[in-house]
């Protein structure tokens, strides 16, 4: 299997998802990415649950 078949498989149901799904991952990816930035240790699963309430209201 090619790396670029492994990416496929991996964001295959990302594309998918619905636009409201994709939102809410792309908004952790960020929130994610920002904290790794930072080299951050704080946890972040309040943060998320913001982001999916936010999404779901």
């Amino acid at each position: 299997m090619s790396p670029e078949q492994n990416i496929d498989d991996v964001q295959e149901p990302i594309m998918n998802a619905p636009p409201e799904v994709r939102q809410i991952i792309e908004r952790v990816w960020h929130l994610e990415k920002n904290r790794l930035d930072k080299k951050s240790n704080s946890p972040i699963n309040d943060d998320i649950l913001d982001i999916v309430k936010g999404s779901v209201q």
